[in-house]
């Protein structure tokens, strides 16, 4: 025994050492048992001095099963011990079923690398988060975590669907050994990089994007434009096929477009000007500035018709009106895209062009404005590198697209597929990353059966694009507040790994329930993940400051107490060491 309970203050026990116990091993962080009768108290060692140790009340043992929270203490009469290997194994979570899946996590330094296996739905049936400062060892074990799941033989996961959006390449050569742990298993590696050969480069076929997607990737930050998007989208499914199919649209927008000038009330020469601009940039074989009005008596072009009289007016107006009016059709309806056609980013830039001229925009300042950003950032986007990403060279459908991406190249599962995205800008790296996230949600949401195809997104340096965007204004949610508040009884979960967890989502870090803690010095990051995680304390505060490399605090859904874990190292690493400065600067 360790000696007699002399004070209890809420959940914190003071203990005076007996002899024995004050000169042996240093107690700090070992658990102990107050034992009394049936009631087994389980508390851990927060402080010690030469005499005395006070410890924290955690849970309660009960017919060897851990209770968390504590509703009876130990009286003063109630002996303390330090808990031993069975009772360690209740708590650590090493009783299981012969049915229960169990991952290896890595070993308890405090009780001789005492060996930490949890529950597979206990941790990854949630969302999870890893935080710890750069340095800490958060990219080494979280390859470890994952090289633990499939090198296992007695339980290979061959239908896990594991991607990892790597913002600096780390994970390329991390997974290489997954064929040979099991045949079933495959990685599988996408890149941003378009000079590199040897990796099969990222590319979304822009024809699966919808009005939010194209809101985002053009950078959208105003009501204003959505209509404006929508309409594109609308019009791109006749842009992309042969005039002859389409000129009846085209010709309506444009008439319509036309008609909304000559009628404005503008000066005849600002109207004259406005037409001919228009015409200029939007016209068919059939309505175009040499398209010719037949009159009796007389054929003019309709640039004739555009020309002012010598008191200042168009005299042709209402013979422009009317013949114009002759293009109007009523009960012209475009549909949205499906998904079942393709298209390209000049289709697109094509339909925006007219989706301005249908939706008024020439005719108010304020609506021209915003529409002109995004024909900028279009043509931008046009003009770049970029659009390499969305330049896809077979039509495939939604579904055939993320079954080609979980697919491996010799036809089996890939059951970790990374994204590298190192090679992109962080805007249009969060961009990419918000659209497969929306894309793999909505597609999981729609199966019939709920949960039965899950998939696990893993976002490094999570702190660069899950953050309280302009996302909830314009669009009326966030894909990652969605998917941490609503994906999991679909099935697709969320795994956040941040050396600035302050400045991450507070609505997406809420709806975590396992935390790996690395080592955090940060006073403002240790402050917010104390406000922002549930049941952590003090002590585990404290501790975050003073973690080896490779060691972390886990708590949550899957581990009953908070725990030090030492991480094995991984076999391969991860592309994610310091500089060696002194081999590269001799």
């Amino acid at each position: 025994m360790l000696g007699k309970i002399i004070s209890v203050d809420e959940n914190v026990v003071e203990v005076a050492l007996n002899s024995e116990a004050a000169v042996g091993k240093n107690l700090l962080n070992y658990h102990v048992i107050f034992e009394e009768g049936n009631l087994k108290v389980v508390g851990e060692v927060k402080d010690v001095s030469v005499d005395k140790m006070k410890a924290v009340l955690l849970g309660e043992l009960s017919n060897n099963n851990f209770l968390s929270g504590v509703v009876r203490r130990p009286s003063f009469n109630c002996p303390c011990r330090i808990i031993n290997r069975a009772e360690l194994d209740i708590i650590l979570g090493n009783v299981t079923s012969p049915d229960e899946k169990k991952l290896y996590m890595g070993k308890m330094p405090l009780y001789e690398n005492y060996p930490i296996n949890i529950n597979i739905n206990d941790f990854f049936a949630h969302h999870f988060a890893i935080f710890g400062n750069t340095g800490s060892g958060k990219s080494y074990s979280v390859t470890r975590i994952l090289q633990n799941i499939f090198y296992n033989p007695q339980a290979v996961p061959k239908n896990a669907r594991i991607l990892v959006f790597d913002v600096y390449g780390e994970y390329n050569q991390a997974f290489t050994k997954l064929k040979a742990a099991s045949p079933d298993l495959n990685f599988k590696n996408y890149t941003t990089n378009l000079t590199f050969p040897d990796t099969e480069i990222l590319k979304i076929p822009i024809w699966l994007l919808g009005v939010d997607d194209i809101a985002l990737l053009l950078g959208a930050d105003n009501h204003i434009q959505l209509p404006i998007i929508e309409k594109a989208l609308r019009l791109v499914s006749v842009f992309a096929q042969d005039e002859e199919k389409v000129i009846l649209y085209k010709n309506d927008i444009i008439a319509r477009a036309l008609l909304d000038i000559l009628y404005s009330g503008n000066p005849a020469g600002q109207i004259r000007d406005h037409l001919i601009a228009v015409l200029t940039t939007f016209n068919t074989k059939d309505l175009n500035l040499e398209t010719k009005l037949i009159q009796p008596g007389y054929t003019r072009t309709l640039r004739q018709c555009l020309i002012i009289d010598k008191d200042g007016k168009l005299h042709e107006i209402q013979l422009v009106a009317e013949f114009l009016s002759t293009f109007i059709k009523e009960g012209l309806y475009l549909d949205m895209p499906d998904g079942t056609f393709p298209y390209t980013l000049d289709h697109l830039k094509e339909a925006f062009d007219f989706a301005l001229i249908s939706e008024g925009v020439l005719n108010s300042d304020k609506v021209y404005d915003y529409a002109n950003i995004l024909k900028v950032r279009l043509h931008s986007l046009i003009s770049s590198n970029n659009r390499k990403y969305f330049e896809y060279d077979e039509f495939i459908t939604k579904e055939q697209y993320i079954t080609k991406i979980l697919t491996s190249l010799d036809g089996g599962n890939a059951q970790i597929v990374n994204f590298n995205i190192n090679y992109v800008d962080d805007r249009f790296a969060k961009t990419i990353t918000k659209i497969y996230a929306k894309m793999f949600y909505d597609y999981v949401a729609d199966l019939d059966e709920r949960a039965s195809f899950p998939i696990h997104l893993i976002l490094e340096e999570a702190h660069r694009y899950v953050q309280n965007d302009n996302d909830q204004f314009l669009l009326g949610y966030n894909i990652f507040d969605r998917i941490t508040k609503e994906g999991r009884k679909y099935g697709i979960l969320l795994g956040l790994i941040s050396q600035r967890p302050s400045e991450l989502s507070e609505t997406s870090l809420s709806q975590c329930t396992n935390f790996l803690i690395f080592k955090m010095v940060h006073p403002q990051d240790t402050i917010y993940i104390k406000n922002m995680v549930p049941n952590i304390t003090n002590e585990i505060v404290e501790k975050l400051k003073t973690l080896q490399p490779g060691t972390c605090v886990a708590f949550g859904t899957a581990f009953k107490i908070p725990t030090i874990i030492h991480f094995d190292f991984p076999d391969p690493t991860p592309e994610s060491h310091n500089a060696n400065i002194s081999k590269e600067w001799y």
